[in-house]
């Protein structure tokens, strides 16, 4: 097990050397290469995601956790588009930051540089694999991907077909390393690596991303949990929001950014919530309500105080009815995580208060909590998100998978 993970981080940062030599042009065109051959092989790679499927069925696994880990033709053409988008966007590396002359003449520049080295450490889903190896590969940096053992047929899939690609396009040396030993030994090896490794974003549950950061020596950018708040005002259109609320929480309600909390202005509460719970009903949503919401709605389960900063992941909601968009930002920024949160209103006072004091990486006006993703962004894809407030925050694109360094330029100075 040592012999594997010191060979493996030792050709990663050899790699790493190499890879800054490529040019902008021949990245992009290796990811359209790779957007290419995704689809080319999309029936091996269904073909390989339908054992881990099947596996996780009999395994018992969780029907959120299963959501996660399925692929279909839309979900391979998604990771298909998401390697074209990539391949259009500026390159970051070499980027021009800052430029200042000196007195003594002395030029100085601070220009964007690639991290190096980057270990993914993620569960179910096997798009991450497709995703990362595209924002890494176009920032120049050397990635190290290890799934869980839930993906592995996936990931090696997808693996191997964007192998193909950097062949075809005559890069001689990996880009990327797909870790497929199951043993769970291999990741805390590698999170000792810090002579190698630059940098680690673990993406998955709570349990996995907590277990990272108790265990890296090398730096941790991360988000423990998704609890994303909408905050319907009491000028909020109802029938806008009744579409928002009801597609943060149903359209997806296995991921990091779907709504786990609904806050409802007591001035509409009486007239919204009933209309609410009837589209919410249509997808069998359980609905855990403070007593004042309870009392609306007699269908609703008596909310505890652990539901308030429960990540449910599943078609579960909580509602809660506060008095004024004072009280809305307060229990945000009491219970959330920093992720995502969203006020539906007319009222551009409400708004402004709203975004300008709640603590959250995210915040949105009149939309749903859904859109905190890098796609939808125009990142291309997401290497993670962050709830961290050093170096990224949110969706993570290009930029913040590169760091910087300050050159120099000059014509013998010498310090006096």
């Amino acid at each position: 097990m040592n012999d594997y993970v010191t060979q493996l981080v030792q050709k990663a940062r050899k790699a790493s050397f190499l890879l800054v030599s490529l040019s902008t042009a021949q990245k992009n065109r290796v990811l359209r290469t790779m957007a290419k051959t995704l689809i080319e092989h999309k029936a091996y790679i269904l073909k390989e995601n339908k054992r881990d499927l099947a596996a996780a069925q009999e395994n018992k696994l969780k029907q959120s956790f299963i959501d996660r880990l399925a692929l279909d033709v839309k979900r391979v053409t998604q990771m298909s588009d998401s390697l074209r988008e990539v391949a259009r966007l500026p390159d970051p590396v070499n980027q021009l930051i800052g430029r200042n002359v000196r007195p003594n003449g002395m030029i100085l520049e601070k220009r964007r540089v690639p991290l190096g080295v980057v270990l993914i450490v993620y569960e179910a889903r096997p798009n991450v694999t497709s995703d990362c190896i595209g924002l890494l590969f176009k920032t120049s940096n050397i990635g190290i991907l290890r799934g869980g053992g839930a993906s592995l047929s996936s990931n090696r899939a997808i693996g191997k077909v964007l192998q193909q690609a950097l062949e075809a396009n005559k890069i001689t040396y990996p880009v990327f390393f797909i870790v497929d030993r199951p043993d769970r030994n291999v990741v805390d090896r590698l999170l000792a690596q810090e002579e190698y490794i630059d940098l680690v974003i673990p993406r998955g549950g709570e349990t996995l991303i907590r277990k990272v950061v108790e265990h890296s020596r090398i730096p941790v950018i991360k988000h423990y949990k998704g609890i994303c708040h909408i905050f319907v005002d009491k000028s909020a259109l109802q029938r806008m929001a009744l579409k928002v609320c009801v597609n943060a929480k149903v359209q997806r309600p296995s991921v990091c950014n779907a709504v786990e909390t609904i806050l409802v202005h007591r001035d509409i509460a009486s007239t919204f919530l009933p209309r609410l719970a009837k589209e919410l009903e249509k997808y069998k949503v359980i609905i855990k309500g403070d007593p004042q919401v309870c009392r609306i709605l007699p269908g609703a389960q008596k909310a505890g105080a652990a539901d308030w900063s429960e990540e449910y992941l599943d078609l579960i909601v909580a509602i809660k009815i506060v008095k004024d968009v004072d009280e809305a930002v307060l229990h945000i920024n009491t219970y959330g995580s920093r992720h995502t949160d969203s006020i539906l209103t007319r009222n551009d006072m409400n708004a402004r208060k709203f975004i300008r004091e709640v603590d959250s990486a995210c915040c949105f006006v009149n939309i749903s909590t859904r859109f905190s993703d890098g796609y939808e962004f125009g990142l291309g894809a997401e290497i993670g998100i962050s709830t961290d407030k050093l170096h990224a925050r949110g969706p993570m694109g290009l930029e913040e998978l590169t760091t910087y360094k300050w050159i120099a330029y000059g014509e013998g100075q010498i310090r006096e």
